[in-house]
């Protein structure tokens, strides 16, 4: 069974790109857009995580959260916050959040910290019996990426990337074959109110292909004229 995140966010774009992102990685996700309404949600609903705006019209985030601590409410809280706003994340992880995210963010960012949080929170309860040797890990022939240690090794040598070129290596590597378009890498990566031009995400490409040269008889990325890139899985040197 999916778990069930509740998004409580106001601004509808991000609000629709969270709830596309995490449908997309098999979450059963509700919004909510407001704190009144999203803290009735959160007591009679049966959630798995909270991902909480401190920013809400009526009832605030940082309301929310409290209320839901003094109903004995333990479910999981990310909180997002804005740019340099120091006191509303210490105000948040005082009041019971458990990780908080910085507006602007990346989503794929956001999921990494999601998965994170639940399996904290699933360790509560349940013993994790997972040994170092069972860790996440995806392996394309000599390429080996490790998403949890923002590790990639490529012919048993680690290979260093920047924090967003292994964002984009990742995202690109779970949608093999599929055109990404430079505003999904921007959205994903950098977030989506990122005021950055797409040129950004042209220059960490072309910087993740000069790292993977070594690897091109398994991987490479195309480049999709006017559009974004695909990454293609090679088999025997060819297209899969």
């Amino acid at each position: 069974m999916s778990q069930k995140i509740l998004v409580i966010e106001d601004e509808p774009t991000l609000s629709r790109l969270l709830s596309y992102n995490l449908s997309q990685e098999g979450y059963e996700v509700k919004v909510v857009e407001n704190g009144a309404d999203g803290l009735q949600e959160a007591v009679d609903g049966e959630y798995q995580l909270i991902v909480l705006d401190i920013m809400l019209p009526g009832m605030n985030g940082l309301e929310v959260l409290t209320k839901l601590r003094q109903k004995q409410i333990r479910t999981p809280v990310i909180i997002l916050t804005a740019r340099n706003a120091e006191d509303e994340v210490v105000q948040g992880l005082k009041h019971g959040a458990d990780d908080y995210m910085t507006k602007p963010f990346g989503v794929a960012e956001l999921l990494a910290r999601v998965a994170a949080v639940l399996r904290r929170s699933q360790g509560e309860a349940v013993v994790d019996h997972q040994s170092e040797s069972e860790e996440k890990v995806i392996a394309l022939g000599e390429l080996s990426i490790y998403p949890d240690k923002y590790e990639v090794v490529l012919h048993g040598d680690s290979i260093p990337l920047r924090p967003k070129e292994f964002e984009v290596l990742l995202y690109l590597v779970q949608r093999p074959g599929v055109v990404v378009t430079r505003d999904d890498l921007m959205n994903m990566v950098w977030g989506f109110d990122y005021i950055g031009g797409q040129r950004t995400v042209d220059v960490h490409v072309s910087s993740l292909r000069k790292k993977l040269e070594m690897n091109q008889e398994t991987v490479q990325i195309d480049s999709i004229r006017g559009v974004g890139y695909k990454l293609v899985i090679k088999k025997n040197g060819r297209p899969a």
